[in-house]
């Protein structure tokens, strides 16, 4: 315990340093304090608790300082044993035993254990249970299969599901299945948010808002010691000004590389460059409830309307391609590689939009000025904007902070908007579809349906495809999802990305993965 407080307030010391290192930064490359990572994030964190948050840009924290279950091998979205040793599923798929890793115990000193595990299911899933009210919880959904989670004995937990459910270890490697502290859930209540404690590489010391979280090495970590002594996780909304920091040596990691800065980082040799393919859409919600996208012509004018090869190849410079419909292809398995993008057919969006009877109704149109994964979202939101106008389409675009504007898009567009930018980076093929396109998965219905699509085969295909265990079988049937859905068009199709990071040349052993997760426990700085 004694080597735990003076690694704590040698990191203390170290981040203080770091802090006023960065206060003095002159126009010369600096220097980051020795043994701390510096990471550039793209925005603030809406909360550190694993069952409340939705974005990436929170989960490339949380995943330092929690643990699941399981985990998804690096490099892969393949499930493998976490703070679970092994696991046993039954003949008709609708009960898994897990055993449980030997004597863990979360950052407060308190004991993982089964009843642990009980109890941050049961905090998510049991609406009358005394520590529901610390959520909302948005993605309890990824287990709405599980009917009862059961004790066997300290270290065996056993999930009965309602039904088969194929995504089941995948969603447990997800963020949502990350196991927290229940005496810190106990202690905190709604702030445990604010007061993170998991079993992780890393543990929290301090969060300033719109300034820093700062995470310190967790020296009794389960799976090994990490080199660093600290890592400082900085929201740096504006790209320009990330790009800034990193030159200038403020920061050590960047992720979400504008596209025109790669080059530049790729001919110095004081960087390093990554790029991961991964299960990526970036997409336009179209307002079914009401407007002028109720038409289902509009929307298909929409796709047809908007050059989508000028914007991977001009605005994205190449780092992403055109999307054919909801389904990224980094699912090879259960993608429709028959399935062809919209092409770019102005006349053809004319024509539809004639045929509609479109009058020229003024869409409102909500941008964010930049989020996880959403890609050059204000220059793409002006090009899409032209691209409109060139058919007729008069487009106001209202600008947020990523914060704001998903509250506003999370809600449902209703009549406060006609489209949104969004983009959803994946485990599983039935993550984006189930959660964004059922009819059941509108706002006030707890899911992320925020256009109010709507068609009774799509529904059918879902809820069958999650519940087979035979993947030819779900792959069939993902695929006639993804043609149905790419003719009804609820959404513009624009793009699958290649995500990127930056790095200073001392850091070793960072890796992109294809979660989009960063994972820092081997990092180092020589």
């Amino acid at each position: 315990m004694k080597s735990a407080v003076l690694s704590r307030a040698l990191a203390a010391g170290i981040v203080a340093l770091a802090v006023v290192m960065s206060a003095a930064i002159t126009p010369a490359r600096a220097q980051t304090p020795p043994n701390v990572l510096i990471v550039g994030q793209i925005a603030e964190p809406k909360s550190l608790d694993p069952a409340v948050d939705t974005a990436v840009n929170d989960f490339r924290i949380l995943l330092n300082v929690y643990d699941g279950l399981v985990r998804y091998k690096d490099g892969t979205l393949e499930p493998e044993p976490g703070l679970a040793t092994s696991w046993t599923i039954s003949p008709d798929g609708k009960v898994y035993t897990f055993k449980l890793r030997e004597s863990v115990k979360f950052q407060d000193g308190t004991p993982f254990n089964a009843e642990a595990v009980k109890f941050n299911f049961d905090r998510m899933l049991d609406k009358n249970g005394p520590y529901y009210d610390t959520g909302p919880f948005p993605l309890a959904s990824f287990f709405s299969a599980v009917d009862k989670v059961k004790v066997i004995d300290d270290l065996t937990v056993e999930f009965d599901l309602k039904e088969p459910y194929a995504p089941f270890l995948s969603n447990l490697a997800y963020p949502t299945g990350l196991i927290v502290s229940p005496a810190a859930v106990k202690k905190y209540g709604k702030d445990f948010g604010r007061h993170p404690v998991g079993t992780g590489a890393y543990m929290f010391q301090e969060w300033v808002s719109n300034q820093k979280v700062v995470l310190t090495k967790n020296p009794d970590y389960w799976d090994g010691s990490p080199a660093l002594e600290a890592v400082v996780f900085r929201p740096i909304t504006d790209a320009n000004t990330r790009v800034a920091a990193m030159l200038s040596g403020e920061i050590d990691v960047m992720v979400e590389v504008p596209p025109d800065s790669l080059s530049q980082f790729r001919d110095n040799p004081a960087f390093k460059v990554y790029e991961q393919a991964g299960p990526h859409v970036w997409f336009l919600i179209l307002n079914m409830k009401e407007g002028p996208f109720a038409d289902k012509k509009v929307r298909q004018a929409v796709n047809y309307a908007i050059n989508k090869e000028t914007l991977v190849n001009n605005v994205l410079q190449g780092t992403a391609t055109v999307a054919a419909g909801p389904t990224p292809p980094a699912f090879g398995w259960a993608y429709d590689k028959k399935l062809k993008p919209y092409p770019y057919d102005p006349e053809k969006a004319k024509e539809l939009l004639k045929e509609a009877g479109y009058d020229g109704q003024e869409i409102t149109f909500y941008v964010t000025e930049g989020g996880s994964g959403m890609l050059e979202p204000v220059a793409m939101a002006t090009a899409i904007q032209a691209d409109l106008a060139a058919v007729g389409m008069k487009v106001k675009i209202e600008t947020y902070e990523w914060n704001t504007f998903l509250s506003k898009v999370n809600a449902g567009l209703d009549s406060k908007a006609d489209m949104a930018e969004m983009a959803w980076m994946t485990n599983d093929p039935d993550t984006l579809p189930y959660l964004t396109l059922r009819t059941d998965a509108w706002p006030k219905k707890g899911g992320f349906n925020s256009g109010y699509y709507s068609n009774p085969e799509v529904d059918k295909l879902l809820e069958e495809a999650r519940t087979s265990t035979d993947q030819a079988k779900r792959a069939e049937l993902y695929k006639q999802m993804q043609q149905i859905v790419h003719d009804d068009a609820p959404w513009a199709f624009i793009a699958n990305w290649k995500q990127n990071a930056v790095t200073s040349a001392n850091v070793e052993g960072f890796a992109l993965q294809p979660s989009f997760f960063l994972m820092l426990q081997h990092v180092q700085k020589q």
